[in-house]
């Protein structure tokens, strides 16, 4: 039965649904109070509970509970689903997660990092004798930096070490060039082109920055070296190695003044051998088969020493190819030709005992110039020469010898200059369509 209230004047009852009020029966209100409609009606108040009674001391007394709602216990099972999963429950009374802790944690760990490298780049610095004077000092310093005099001898800088010292500044007027001692007594080799036109005014400096004056022993322009005596003794020769006996892609040490650097040492290979030259200039013409390296060359290395791996001379820098469109521009572009040491020794040995050299010839001229077909046609051949004596005549064809292919004449006057008087080398020929072979005995010129 719905519950029904009447709102009367003063002195007017209340009336209860029977439900609530527990029999029907009218109450009267005996002042001048209003009359509710009972919403908050108190009930009875119950008895106290039992001592020892397992329920809330004050559950009968709780207004929000009504006591004769029927109760019942629920079990759930695992799995089953009755509905919404309830909405989870968050105790506002539970003390929250601080991240005061974690964040003291992480400070103290960067504290005690920090003290440790410190600790450690202190102690590393004292030990290395950086933590002296004081003052602020930057990078390591090694406890005993080895010296130069300590390298290994066979090392770059060893070889270096050993050789600068027989390595001569030739100084002309005009002109600096280079050159090498190669006796106690002040003999040097140097470039024919570097002392044309020298004087009584010809000096040379040292490595260790003393000078001598110099004076011209000889000089032979078609294979490009000289000899000077220096008027100084007690000097340091250089080693002097074989020319022949080195393949390309050794290693090799170029020494000299370019551009007046004195001192300066370069480091390259062996890039090819047998490198065919003609130079020269003002009417002389100079031919060799030179060692070809991509050591740096430039004016002023003419006359210096090129040496391999074991700190002995294997040429003379002589002559770079540059595509500077003068001599004034020309310079280094990892093309640079040196004299080989056999030759230019035999050269030198002749100067300083018979006051010129020794041209070695096959007894034949060439054809100038390119030919329709590779190798050196000859012009003309000598009677009782070495070529006639071997069997060749004029208009034969020379394409290779002792195994090295020949283009054109220059190749063939270049590689013989290459042998000393008195060698036999094996020729290859051309007559016609047919290919022969002969052997040729080489000989010294007669001027």
């Amino acid at each position: 039965m719905a519950q029904r209230s009447v709102r009367n004047g003063p002195g007017r009852g209340v009336i209860r649904d029977p439900c609530h009020s527990g029999g029907g029966a009218r109450e009267e209100s005996s002042g001048g109070t209003d009359v509710t409609d009972g919403w908050n009606a108190r009930p009875p108040q119950p008895p106290p509970p039992p001592p020892g009674s397992p329920w809330w001391s004050d559950a009968l007394a709780d207004p929000w509970r009504d006591p004769y709602a029927p109760t019942a216990v629920v079990v759930e099972t695992p799995g089953a689903t009755t509905g919404p999963p309830p909405e989870p429950v968050t105790d506002p009374d539970a003390p929250r997660r601080s991240y005061g802790p974690i964040l003291a944690i992480c400070l103290v760990t960067a504290l005690l990092a920090g003290g440790l490298g410190g600790t450690l780049g202190y102690v590393f610095a004292v030990r290395g004798g950086v933590a002296t004077g004081g003052g602020t000092q930057l990078g390591a310093t090694a406890q005993d930096p080895p010296a130069a005099a300590n390298r290994a001898p066979d090392s770059l800088a060893g070889i270096a070490a050993k050789v600068l010292p027989s390595v001569v500044t030739v100084r002309v007027t005009g002109a600096i060039g280079s050159g090498f001692v190669v006796s106690t007594d002040g003999y040097v080799i140097t470039n024919d082109h570097v002392v044309e036109g020298a004087d009584d005014t010809m000096s040379v400096a040292f490595s260790d920055g003393s000078t001598a004056k110099a004076e011209l022993v000889g000089r032979d322009p078609e294979s490009d070296v000289a000899v000077i005596k220096v008027a100084k003794t007690g000097l340091t020769p250089v080693a002097i190695g074989n020319s022949d006996a080195i393949a390309v892609g050794d290693p090799v040490l170029a020494f000299g003044s370019p551009l007046a650097l004195r001192n300066t040492v370069t480091y390259g290979i062996v890039s090819a051998l047998d490198r065919t030259i003609e130079a020269g200039d003002a009417g002389q013409t100079r031919y060799y088969a030179a060692i070809q390296t991509d050591a740096a060359v430039n004016q002023g290395n003419s006359g210096g020493p090129l040496v391999n791996a074991a700190g002995q001379v294997i040429g003379v820098n002589s002559v770079i190819r540059s595509v500077g469109g003068n001599e004034t521009e020309a310079g280094n572009i990892g093309l640079a030709f040196a004299i080989p040491i056999n030759q230019a020794r035999r050269v030198a040995g002749d100067i300083i005992d018979h006051g010129k050299a020794r041209r070695t010839v096959i007894g034949a001229t060439v054809v100038e110039g390119g030919n329709s077909t590779s190798g050196a046609r000859l012009r003309s051949v000598e009677p009782a020469g070495p070529a006639a004596t071997a069997g060749l005549k004029a208009n034969d064809v020379v394409t290779k010898i002792d195994g090295h292919v020949l283009e054109d004449g220059t190749d063939l006057v270049a590689l013989v200059r290459k042998y000393a008087p008195g060698a036999t080398v094996s020729v290859e020929y051309r007559r016609g369509t047919k290919t022969q072979t002969a052997s040729v005995t080489l000989v010294a010129d007669s001027n």
